[in-house]
Formats: structure tokens, sequence, C-alpha cells
């Protein structure tokens, strides 16, 4: 008779310092470190589901609230939010928690944080894994030119979100109610159909919130929202936002990795309904050159922009073999 593993310790909380002063972390299990980034809106919580998974299968995994997020600090300057900065605080954390390396895995912004992490502090991060956002080197124009000119008419929540105030009018009178909305127009199970105005833009005159869908997706119950909802009310939106409003900073700051390929053993791991995979498939068809480390790449079909919740057993057993697979 096999024995069965040991179950997991419990997910510990605590806050490590960082440039940004402190990150608040969630911990389980022993093992080589797994560092998992959230996205927008979101926060270490949206890996719930991830944590006892690879704690059972011999990882030390730790999801982080991002800077400006839940528990960690929030600083007020704007700037503070750019790229590298972010990219330090992770390698603070991996060197707080007594540990010189960590594979790195994101999710939506978590994912170019991920990625930007593996290719500015090598000497850190061993390998990277990327949901949702491929990997796309800077280069091109400025990011606030390209945003501006999308949607003809319409405005495209990227440039709704640079003035600092704007989008937080919008959301924080009903944050509860926003991010249900905002949750479920990118859930494959409630978003949009194909020939409805798209949730990505507003109208002239308009809001994102008007085309959102007023049902719920079914990976979030009421505990689930009760959760992100209480965080963005003690906290505001700020913090979050604050990542959109330095994506020029960032193509300035990183003018030295024009084009420059993340070479460290990778994954990528899409949704075939999430316009962040389908609009950027350019990117992913460039991932020889671009991400020449990639092990595994998978997009599940049906699945919306929020994987690792929507998906969640797919997701880890495609974690764990591709951990399993990487050199120790």
């Amino acid at each position: 008779m096999s024995q069965q593993p040991a179950p997991s310790p419990e997910p510990t909380h605590r806050t490590v310092p960082s440039p940004a002063g402190r990150i608040h972390l969630v911990e389980q299990g022993t093992g080589p470190l797994v560092l998992l980034l959230h996205g927008f809106p979101e926060s270490w919580y949206s890996w719930r589901h991830q944590l006892p998974v690879l704690a059972a299968a011999g990882y030390r995994a730790v999801a982080i609230d991002v800077r400006g997020y839940g528990r960690s600090s929030r600083p007020g300057d704007v700037a503070a939010y750019r790229m590298r900065e972010l990219v330090e605080d992770n390698a603070a954390v991996v060197h707080a928690l007594g540990e010189r390396s960590a594979v790195v895995i994101g999710h939506d912004w978590g994912a170019a944080i991920a990625a930007n992490s593996a290719l500015i502090r090598p000497d850190v991060f061993r390998a990277v894994g990327l949901l949702s956002v491929p990997y796309a080197p800077r280069g091109g124009p400025r990011p606030s030119e390209v945003f501006a000119g999308m949607g003809g008419g319409e405005e495209f929540y990227v440039s709704r979100f640079q003035e600092p105030g704007r989008a937080e009018a919008e959301i924080e009178p009903d944050v509860r109610g926003w991010l249900a909305g905002f949750y479920a127009a990118f859930s494959a199970d409630t978003m949009p159909a194909p020939d409805a105005p798209d949730p990505h833009f507003a109208g002239p005159g308009g809001t994102l919130r008007e085309r959102f869908p007023d049902r719920r997706p079914g990976w979030l119950g009421e505990a689930e929202l009760d959760f992100y909802a209480g965080e963005f009310e003690r906290t505001g939106m700020s913090g979050a936002l604050n990542r959109y409003r330095n994506m020029d900073r960032d193509w300035e700051d990183l003018a030295d990795f024009d084009g420059a390929p993340v070479t460290q053993p990778s994954l990528f791991l899409g949704g075939s309904l999430d316009a962040s995979t389908t609009w950027l498939a350019d990117a992913v068809a460039a991932y020889p050159t671009t991400l020449p480390g990639l092990v595994s790449s998978h997009i599940l079909d049906g699945c919306g922009h929020w994987i690792q919740q929507e998906r969640p057993e797919e997701v880890n057993s495609i974690l764990t073999d591709w951990l399993a697979s990487l050199p120790v």
C-alpha cells in the first residue's frame, strides 16, 4: 500500500522588508522557492488554489501582495510603481526568505513583472512562468502613443487608467460591484458575446462598467468576492492603478533591454478566450527568439483571463510538471 504524502503545513502570513518598505506574503511548504506574482485587480489570494498543491509537490510556494496592494506598502509617488522597483521588491523577498534564487511565476501584470525580474535579475531568478500575458520585449513606439491610437472613437481601458484619480472615481464608489463586473467581463463563462460592445473600451462619455456583464462567473463565489472587495475597499485603487501609469517610464528605464530575450527555462500558459493572449499572438509566435529557453507552452481551450482561478486543476498539473522538469 503506497504511503500518502504528509499534509503540507498551513499557509503562513508575514511581511518582509523591501525597497517598498514591506511586502506581505503568504507561504506554504518547504523546498525550492517558487515566487507567485498576481495581476490587476487581484492579490496573493489569486494563487490560493496553487499554494497547497505546490507545497505538496515539494516546493516552498510564496505568493506576495505586489507593492500597492493588500498589506504591502503603498508609496504615494506614482513613479514608485515603475517596473525596476517592482523587480527589486521581488529580489528583496527572495533574500529576506534566506534564499539565493527562485523560480518566478506571474499572471497578468504579474507575468510582465516576472519576465522583467528574470531579465533584469538573472542572478536571482532561475526560471520564469508566464500566465495569460505573453512576453514581448521592450521596443516600438512609446506605449501611451500606441494605446491612444486603439479603439477609434472609443477609449482603451489602459489609456483611461493613466490620469490619477479618474479611474478611482469610477471604481471606488462601488468597489464590490465594479470588481464583480470586471472579473465577469473577462471570464470564459460570463464574458460578453463577440458582437457585444467590447469591455476593454469605453464609448464617448461612457464608462467601462456599463459594458460589464451583470452575472457572476462560476469561480467567483461570495467568499471570493468578499475577499477582493474588502482588500480594495480598505486600500483604495490607486496603488493598483499606478502600475499602468508607469508604462512610459518603463519604456524609458528599460531602453538597455530593447529586444532582449529572456533566456532562462520558461513556461507560457494562456486561455483561448483571453484577449491578453490572443491579441499578442505575434508575441507567442516569436517565442523561439524571445523565449529561447521555453520548455512548456499551453493554450487552455475555452478558458478566459483568470486562468489559475478558472481552471485550477489543469494549471496546477501544468505548473507542477514544468517545475519538476527544471534543473535544481
